[in-house]
């Protein structure tokens, strides 16, 4: 019996005609730096400006966004009225329960009491003017306003407007005095000093305050005085409602400032007083400022740490 074998079995393994070779294995490419930053350049090819010019910049950006903001408080003001709601008793009420936070219900009872009397003020003479006038409104730590569509036919009528205010709070003020001789109550006292005050404020002569007005009839440019006492006021004592009265002068001033500039005729016959009706505002004007710093001499009760 002979024995058989396949050669095929003596044969190397043959590799496969599909199979991977090393001739197909590429290696994967290493990752690429990414370049370094460029310093930041001017795109259209000018030098990086200074740190002064930058912060110019800003502060007028900071400008543009406070005058914005007054503008939009401005308005929110002139919608005021419109509102059903604020009605004048409803806004007193409302103020009466924002002054208690401070000064307890009983005095700001008193000085929206006083607010009110100053704001009437307004209100009569605008109506003896021939103007239509609204009630007062009343807007918490901010005081109150009347609204109508102009404030007379020439600035003597816009001073007997802005004067007629504080001289009538400066009468409601000195009815608390006889009060508080009879009650021997310094409560009474207290609030007469805090209504004379209030109505020596408003006589500072910037626009939109009182005093402002009365100006119209004497001497413009008085204006610009009243806003530097105003801006000092702001920054000796800063709070909310002052730098708000300071935008609103500002941009007030400005407009009536540009306004006289213009060579406008209507313009020039709205501020043409005649010298003796010019006198006498500024007679009512100063003897008023007088009599409400001898007020609050009279009324002053002075206070020490014990007795608080």
């Amino acid at each position: 019996m002979s024995d058989q074998r396949n050669p095929n079995l003596w044969l190397p393994p043959r590799p496969e005609t599909y199979g991977p070779s090393e001739d197909d294995f590429v290696r994967p490419p290493e990752p690429q730096r990414s370049p370094d930053p460029e310093p930041a350049r001017d795109p259209f090819g000018g030098n990086p400006k200074p740190w002064y010019k930058r912060a110019g910049g800003g502060v007028a950006a900071l400008g543009l966004l406070i005058a914005k903001f007054a503008a939009k408080i401005k308005v929110v003001l002139l919608l005021l009225p419109k509102l059903k709601i604020l009605t004048t008793s409803g806004s007193m009420l409302v103020s009466v329960a924002a002054y208690s936070l401070l000064w307890g219900w009983k005095f700001a009872v008193g000085f929206v009491v006083l607010l009110f009397v100053h704001e009437m003020g307004h209100v009569i003479q605008l109506r003896r003017e021939g103007i239509h006038a609204s009630a007062p409104v009343f807007i918490p730590f901010l005081g109150a306003a009347v609204w109508s569509k102009s404030l007379g036919g020439n600035a003597l009528a816009e001073a007997r407007v802005g004067l007629a205010g504080p001289i009538l709070g400066s009468i409601g003020a000195a009815a608390c005095i006889p009060l508080a001789n009879a009650t021997g109550n310094e409560f009474w006292r207290a609030l007469a000093f805090t209504g004379f005050f209030l109505n020596l404020f408003n006589l500072l002569p910037v626009v939109p305050l009182d005093g402002g007005r009365a100006m119209a009839a004497m001497s413009p440019w008085m204006w610009a005085l009243g806003l530097f006492g105003v801006v000092v006021l702001a920054f000796t004592y800063p709070n909310p409602v002052i730098l708000l009265i300071v935008l609103l002068a500002v941009m007030e001033t400005w407009r009536r400032w540009r306004a006289l500039k213009s060579g406008d005729a209507t313009v020039r016959a709205y501020y043409k007083v005649r010298p003796l009706h010019r006198a006498l505002v500024a007679a009512v004007y100063l003897g008023l400022i007088a009599l409400l710093v001898v007020g609050m001499d009279a009324t002053h009760v002075a206070r020490t740490l014990s007795d608080v």
